[in-house]
C-alpha cells in the first residue's frame, strides 16, 4: 500500500475521524479564520474555490510524515481570529 493511500485510509479510522471532527468544529466556530481558498484546480473545484477542511485534508494526505494531531494544534494558533 503506498504512503498515500495509507494516508486516505487513516481518515476512515477513528483518530483520522476525530481530525475531520476538529477541522469541522473550527468551520462552525467564528473565533477561527476558516475562508475558503483560491485553487488554480477547475476539475475538482470548477469555482476555483477551496474549502478550508478539503485544503487541509489534501496537506494532510500529502504530507504522511507530518502528525495530524500537532498539524490541527498548530492550525488552532494559527487561524484563530485576535
Amino acid at each position: 500500500m503506498s504512503v498515500v493511500q495509507s494516508r486516505l485510509k487513516f481518515f476512515e479510522t477513528e483518530a483520522g475521524q476525530e481530525i475531520e471532527r476538529e477541522l469541522e468544529r473550527m468551520t462552525l466556530d467564528e473565533a477561527f479564520n476558516t475562508e475558503d481558498s483560491y485553487t488554480p484546480d477547475t476539475a475538482q473545484h470548477p469555482d476555483n474555490r477551496m474549502s478550508f477542511m478539503d485544503k487541509h485534508k489534501s496537506y494532510l494526505i500529502a504530507h504522511p510524515a507530518i502528525d495530524p494531531v500537532s498539524y490541527v494544534a498548530n492550525l488552532r494558533l494559527k487561524t484563530r481570529l485576535r
